[in-house]
């Protein structure tokens, strides 16, 4: 089942997966923001940008971090037909010391020959980024943190629409847990009574031959401490709850994952208790059912925000 995304969406979860990106322009200069996150326990940001931007980096570190509380996001920032006055300056000085430097030096050796530029350029503090000045650097950090938030924007829409069925899958999962819990909990009291049952035909059977009557308070007793033994009323009710939990969780909480999957865990810690007490196979079969909608729902979990 999945939601209608026609109507206002009351879902609240959100996916760790989700991509966006935009295009922006300065000063002849084109950029292009991508912006990808997959699951992880916990926030992990990897960002790339050309030299021209780097003086960013704090900047959009900042921007995912107010926007993204779990998950490894990949932010890149690429340069689109950027003319080379924007991407490297060459120090023209040091250029032309080198060069006479290097004609002083052949002509007292008695070397006569050209010098190759191509080989000066490869000097180290030839060719530099270009640094541009506050004016032109402002205007590039509005620019790229306008069209990053635009990247955002599509990212978190993204991550919301994958929660949004991501959520519907646990819910009705949920839904076939309490559907099995209820023929837990109708199932439980007719296994009492068929295990006296069983208990007084087996005593009977010992004691036929023997002439022996059947001491009812004895046989009482022995049910008494079975269905002790065996109570799993406890379990079902705390099970319940987590079930009413995680609704709520789902619901009031858009950074629910962690809490989720705690929740996921505790379900299957009293599924595991209910199948260790329970001695009836029809109840077997309905906690192995319960026990795969948990498994199923715990790695549903692993993608929620």
């Amino acid at each position: 089942m999945r939601p209608d995304w026609g109507q206002r969406r009351e879902l609240m979860i959100n996916s760790m997966t989700g991509y966006g990106e935009a295009y922006g322009e300065c000063d002849g200069v084109s950029y292009a923001v991508t912006i990808k996150t997959v699951n992880n326990r916990y926030f992990k940001a990897a960002v790339k940008l050309p030299e021209l931007a780097a003086f960013l980096e704090e900047d959009i570190e900042k921007l995912l971090r107010e926007n993204l509380a779990r998950g490894t996001v990949n932010y890149v920032l690429r340069l689109k037909e950027a003319s080379p006055d924007a991407l490297f300056d060459i120090d023209q000085t040091a250029l032309q010391t080198v060069a006479q430097k290097l004609s002083r030096a052949g002509a007292a050796a008695g070397i006569h020959g050209t010098i190759d530029l191509s080989n000066l350029l490869n000097l180290p503090g030839i060719i530099r980024s270009s640094s541009p000045d506050a004016e032109k650097a402002e205007q590039i950090r509005e620019v790229i943190l306008r069209i990053s938030r635009e990247a955002m924007g599509q990212l978190k829409k993204m991550r919301a629409v994958e929660g949004g069925f991501l959520e519907a899958d646990m819910k009705e999962r949920c839904r076939a847990m309490r559907d099995d819990l209820l023929q837990i909990h109708n199932r439980r009291s007719l296994v009492l009574r068929e295990y006296a049952e069983k208990l007084r035909k087996r005593v009977d059977e010992l004691v036929a031959h023997a002439e022996l009557k059947l001491d009812e308070d004895i046989l009482a007793r022995e049910v008494a401490i079975f269905a002790d033994r065996s109570d799993i009323s406890e379990e079902i009710a705390r099970l319940e709850s987590h079930l009413e939990q995680f609704d709520q969780c789902c619901r009031a909480n858009e950074q629910a994952g962690r809490r989720l999957d705690f929740i996921s865990q505790e379900m299957l810690r009293e599924a595991n208790t209910i199948a260790s007490k329970a001695s009836d196979t029809e109840i077997t079969r309905f906690v192995v059912d319960v026990k795969c909608q948990v498994d199923r729902i715990k790695e549903q979990v692993q993608n929620v925000e």
